[in-house]
């Protein structure tokens, strides 16, 4: 395991909803985090998640670059005090810990909602943005890359992520609780990225079908309504149509779009507002109002006890299969730590051959060349075979440093870290 990878996270575990979403970062301000790290610190094979629940940095580095991390977000979001948020942090420092921690997020064992499958899908866009920014090495795309294997092995073995239970279907759920009073509710859902889409997709699951889409972008709320039996509306209408509305869902990030108490009073009531974003983008206030309530991400609770308990049952099998994955990378990652050294030691055997056969080339015809030429590669790649297989062998061993230490002693060869 490259011992220098780390990660800082912060979660809904250990951060209340505003800290969460001071440090949220939309995908302008991940890219932009990625070229400050870049810039101001050494750090390598970095990693940018910001979701609704968490907001983290995966990164190499033989320093614990917590602190500038810290203040780099803090920048990234307009603020240079850092003290209110810092102890919502946790470094993970332990490589193996931090390797553990990006396979349980990326896998949904860490999700608000155990198994929720929307989580990879945001680490694979993180993934891209790192690789646009040139920020992922050779370790970091293993990684991923036996991440997404190992969930495609969650997938096919195991029934971690069966039935209906995710963020969006339980929003559906809490809709569905909190108008059973109201005949034929009218829902309001803003914004239609992957959470609204999905929770348009769970809607014709329900008996509530009175769904009215608004987006910034019409043609998109059009083709998802077209797709989900739902009205699509103009972003124009949306302060009336918030007016008509018993359920308002808001997707949309608060720095994009905020509803305020000021802005919509007087509403009539009972009006239930549910805010998926993040930043929040429903003002808590309206509570002020009577008859209004504001659901958050943190307090929508999943009611599908039979698919969460089909998915807790599944956990065992799904932490052996993530040992497994990380045991083999762990092999791989020693790998590649000798593979300087075997490189080095074919470079200087090459040498060795060069010089001893051009004392010998200039008396030769050039049939003859060629002949000695492969002769002695076929014997140097032989002489290589053997302490490279035997250096897999103890790399599956924990004995690598050892031998590695012996060949660049016996060859001359620069000191690698093993």
């Amino acid at each position: 395991m490259q011992n220098r990878f780390k990660a800082l996270t912060l979660s809904y575990k250990s951060a209340p909803i505003a800290v969460r979403e001071a440090v949220a970062l939309n995908e302008i301000a991940s890219r932009n985090l990625l070229a400050k790290i870049s810039e101001f610190t050494d750090a390598t094979d970095v990693l940018v998640l910001s979701t609704c629940n968490r907001t983290e940095v995966y990164y190499t580095s033989e320093a614990d670059l917590s602190q500038p991390l810290i203040k780099l977000i803090a920048m990234e979001r307009g603020f240079m005090a850092t003290k209110n948020i810092a102890p919502y942090f946790t470094s993970i420092t332990n490589a193996k810990e931090a390797v553990q921690h990006l396979f349980y997020v990326a896998l949904g064992l860490e999700s608000l909602v155990v198994g929720d499958m929307q989580i990879l899908n945001q680490v694979k866009k993180a993934y891209q943005w790192t690789a646009d920014a040139n920020m992922a090495g050779p370790f970091l795309h293993r990684l991923l890359h036996t991440i997404f294997s190992a969930n495609k092995q969650v997938f096919n073995q195991t029934s971690f992520f069966d039935g209906a239970a995710s963020v969006s279907y339980a929003a559906v759920e809490l809709v569905e609780e909190l108008t059973k009073n109201i005949e034929n509710p009218r829902v309001l859902m803003i914004g239609v990225g992957e959470i609204g889409a999905n929770v348009c997709d769970n809607f014709q699951k329900s008996s509530i079908n009175n769904i009215i889409i608004a987006n910034r972008t019409y043609h998109k709320a059009l083709e998802l309504a077209k797709n989900t039996g739902a009205t699509a509306v103009y972003w124009e209408n949306v302060q009336a149509e918030i007016k008509l509305a018993d359920v308002i869902i808001s997707s949309v990030p608060g720095d994009c779009f905020y509803i305020s108490k000021v802005d919509i009073a007087p509403l009539q009531a009972p009006k239930f507002f549910v805010d998926l974003s993040m930043p929040r983008s429903i003002d808590p206030a309206l509570t002020e109002l009577e008859g209004v309530t504001v659901h958050n991400i943190d307090n929508i609770k999943n009611r599908a006890t039979e698919a969460l308990e089909i998915r807790l049952a599944a956990i065992p099998a799904v932490k052996q299969i993530i040992a497994d994955n990380m045991e083999e990378f762990a092999t791989w990652t020693k790998e590649l730590a000798m593979s300087p050294a075997l490189q080095q030691f074919k470079s200087r055997l090459e040498e060795i051959r060069q010089q001893e056969v051009n004392r010998y080339l200039k008396k030769l015809g050039d049939s003859e060349k060629e002949m000695v030429e492969a002769i002695t590669r076929n014997i140097l790649n032989k002489i290589v075979k053997l302490p490279a297989l035997e250096l897999k062998a103890a790399c599956m061993r924990g004995e690598s440093e050892a031998l590695l230490e012996g060949l660049s002693a016996l060859f001359n060869l620069d000191q690698q870290e093993a």
